[in-house]
Order: structure tokens, then C-alpha cells, then sequence
């Protein structure tokens, strides 16, 4: 399910949080579905349970997943005004990402490939888009 590198310049929490924002974000994890145990998880990665600990918390505090004491964490329900705040990060993001492409040779017809790729490998299709 995982896949850290150890030798990564990026925090082991840090590529945590992002591989399970990345499952609840493609629906590999379902809403409301629950999440390993910290103590689970720890022995399957092998790493220290407060990585694991701390990882959950930057997800809760990021509206990814829900904790409920006594029974674990959960993945939350998807909510209209996280989400447009959410999207709104992701696109400014994107926006230095892709002026910085291009600033370096990348053409906007190669991005747009590098997107209809991406659309595809993730399910969506061309001839599903509406535009």
C-alpha cells in the first residue's frame, strides 16, 4: 500500500501524508473507511510510531480524515468549502509549476500532452471531458 524512501531529502511523515492524501484523493481509500492503526501501520512500514502519529495529525488538522477516540481515523467526507480551498492552493501551485516549466523549454502543447496523459492514466478519458 506504502512506498517511502528512507533516503529521500523529503520527511518520512511528510511522503506519508502525501501517499495517503494521494489514496483518499484517487478513492483508493473510501469515505468514512478506516485507516490502519498507528501501531499497525508502524510494524507494517517499520518505522516509529510517532512518524505515523504525526503524519495522521497533519492529515486531521488538513480535513483528510476524522479521529474518533477509542475506535482510530478515519477518512472524512469530502466538504464544498475545504475542497474550493483545497483547489484553489492546488491551482496556485500549478500556476508557479507550470510557469516555471515553461520558463525552463517546456512548450504548452507538451504540457497539454503531459496532462491528457495524466488524465487518462488516472481514468478520465479524452472523450469523457466536456470541453
Amino acid at each position: 500500500m506504502f512506498e517511502l524512501d528512507i533516503r529521500s531529502r523529503k520527511p518520512i511523515y511528510e511522503q506519508l501524508v502525501e501517499r495517503l492524501k494521494e489514496l483518499i484523493i484517487t478513492e483508493v481509500l473510501k469515505t468514512d473507511e478506516q485507516l490502519p492503526s498507528v501501531r499497525t501501520l508502524a510494524q507494517q512500514l517499520t518505522i516509529n510510531p510517532n512518524t505515523i502519529q504525526k503524519a495522521y495529525r497533519e492529515l486531521e488538522t488538513q480535513g483528510y480524515i476524522y479521529s474518533i477516540k477509542g475506535k482510530g481515523s478515519f477518512v472524512s467526507p469530502a466538504n464544498d468549502s475545504q475542497n474550493k480551498e483545497k483547489l484553489l492552493k492546488v491551482k496556485n501551485d500549478l500556476m508557479k509549476l507550470l510557469s516555471e516549466a515553461m520558463y525552463l523549454g517546456i512548450t504548452a502543447n507538451e504540457l497539454i500532452k503531459m496532462i491528457r496523459e495524466i488524465h487518462v492514466s488516472i481514468g478520465g478519458g479524452i472523450e469523457n471531458d466536456q470541453n
